[in-house]
């Protein structure tokens, strides 16, 4: 029985090496071919693609930013179960196990396949990576006699030997290209705007310890996106196409030698639950789509814009909110250098008042002036809203959920939004007390969030502290409670504490 435990371990881990080795060669070829058709990004994309919106904003809710590890390791441990099982069957059918770990790197190409800007070359990681696993398999159990086959010969056991060193090195080397940290983005040299931002206001950032500055640094600010894998795009290569009643052709000279503009923007993620993380402000620089639109040409009936990323997720922005004056923007630049690699570099839509999937595509490689009764972007072909105006949000961030506090005079503080409408008033309350008009940062505009604060002559005792803004139509924010999908949340954010 021992005997046949050992030998069930070490088929389990012929096979697990064997999806090492397959995993390794397929990332080894991706460097070179390009990222999109690594095996694990193919298929990860394919499993956000069919996931159902409920699903995603469970993801999105549960694991925040790390939802895309998350599902990467998943799909890693349900390979390696196969991988293992299959080690397993070749004790006694090796044949029909190569030709499992076969049908595996069939999956990877047939995800590929399915990308939105596949290409040929994308094929070859999954293709190399089933041959380097269907190798080392047959190998492994050969060698160790998994298959009976103790006559072989010493000189084909030292051809396999030989071989499989060779793949393991690919193997360990590829493995390493995938965990090693990817190259920063090419620096890109930005000139100043023509149009430069406002100065802050004194006192725009409260400075308040727990507080979210008033400007969100590039490395803090919140990614939400089906991106596995960061597109890496060189900005000496890089061409956007402007499709109209004309088409522009423009490369990044071409767009740095325009006017540029530059300003303060809050961006927000349509999947924010109330009182959520996913909204950031920063200082964008970039180029006015309206005139880029313009000088395209704008078909009559047109009512969208339609814009893809290089990865070839597609997004819907309504025309009219590009064209009415609003500093919308191809933004290269975010708070006073190039955008960094996770946010869009070297080029992306930011435009204000909008939630990020119909506004802020990222890696932008094509804009195309159309209808919406012709071409339906990634997320509106799966329920979301066409038109997505950002609803006014607060959140308290000081004190923090279940704090223990000292009773006496408490600090409560958060920031609010309102984007093109502008915050007018925020006001908090604890308990089912009275609501208390709290103290407003002065902002330079109504398209960013505005920081607020209160001071509370806090009792002892457990309570609820809640907070609701009021933007600058006049309208407060409503205590009814819905969830992200199809166009964004609403209700009243608030925190417990205890007063001792």
């Amino acid at each position: 029985m021992r005997r046949l435990e050992r030998r069930v371990i070490r088929a389990g881990g012929a096979g697990l090496a064997a999806l090492a080795a397959a995993l390794g060669v397929a990332e080894l070829v991706a460097r070179v071919t390009g990222e999109q058709g690594s095996p694990v990004v193919a298929v990860g994309g394919v499993a956000i693609d069919l996931a159902p919106a409920p699903v995603k904003e469970f993801a999105v809710r549960t694991f925040g930013t790390a939802d895309k590890a998350v599902l990467v390791g998943g799909i890693l441990l349900t390979m390696a179960l196969l991988a293992a099982g299959l080690g397993v069957l070749a004790v006694h059918r090796r044949t029909a196990a190569v030709a499992g770990v076969g049908a595996l790197g069939l999956l990877g190409v047939l995800a590929g396949v399915t990308r939105p800007a596949w290409v040929p070359l994308d094929l070859l990681p999954a293709l190399a990576g089933s041959l380097a696993g269907a190798y080392t398999l047959a190998a492994l159990t050969t060698l160790g006699g998994a298959t009976g086959a103790a006559h072989s010969t010493h000189g084909r056991r030292q051809v396999l030997r030989a071989g499989l060193g060779v793949v393991a090195l690919a193997g360990v080397g590829g493995l390493a290209v995938r965990l090693s940290p990817a190259a920063p983005p090419r620096r890109l040299a930005l000139p100043r705007p023509s149009s430069p931002a406002r100065p802050l206001p004194r006192g725009a950032d409260l400075a308040i310890p727990g507080l979210s500055p008033f400007t969100t640094p590039g490395a803090d600010f919140y990614r939400v996106d089906t991106a596995l894998s960061v597109p890496r795009l060189d900005p000496a290569a890089w061409r956007l196409r402007v499709r109209g009643l004309r088409t522009l052709d423009l490369g990044m000279d071409d767009l740095l030698r325009r006017g540029l503009i530059e300003r303060d923007i809050t961006l927000t993620c349509v999947s924010n639950e109330v009182g959520g993380p996913y909204a950031g402000n920063a200082r964008w620089l970039g180029v006015p789509l309206a005139a880029l639109l313009r000088e395209a040409g704008v078909p009559a009936g047109a009512d969208q814009l339609f814009s893809r990323s290089a990865d070839g997720w597609t997004c819907s922005t309504p025309l009219a909110a590009v064209l009415d004056g609003r500093d919308a923007m191809l933004a290269v630049g975010m708070n006073g250098g190039p955008l960094p690699a996770e946010h869009g570099f070297p080029a992306r839509l930011v435009v204000p008042g909008l939630y990020g999937y119909v506004s802020a595509t990222k890696w932008v490689v094509d804009l195309s002036v159309t209808r919406y009764s012709t071409d339906q972007a990634y997320w509106t072909r799966r329920g979301w809203a066409t038109d997505a105006p950002v609803k006014t949000a607060s959140r308290i961030e000081v004190p923090a959920p279940l704090s223990t506090l000292r009773a006496g005079p408490v600090t409560v503080a958060g920031v609010a939004w309102a984007q093109g409408r502008g915050v007018t008033a925020v006001e908090v309350r604890a308990g089912q007390g009275a609501w208390q008009r709290a103290r407003l940062a002065p902002v330079p505009s109504a398209d960013t969030w505005v920081q607020w604060s209160w001071t509370w002559q806090a009792e002892p005792g457990t309570h609820t502290l809640q907070v609701r803004a009021t933007d600058g139509t006049g309208r407060a924010q409503t205590a009814t409670r819905v969830p992200p999908f199809p166009d964004g949340a609403t209700g009243r954010h608030s925190v417990v504490v205890t007063v001792r």
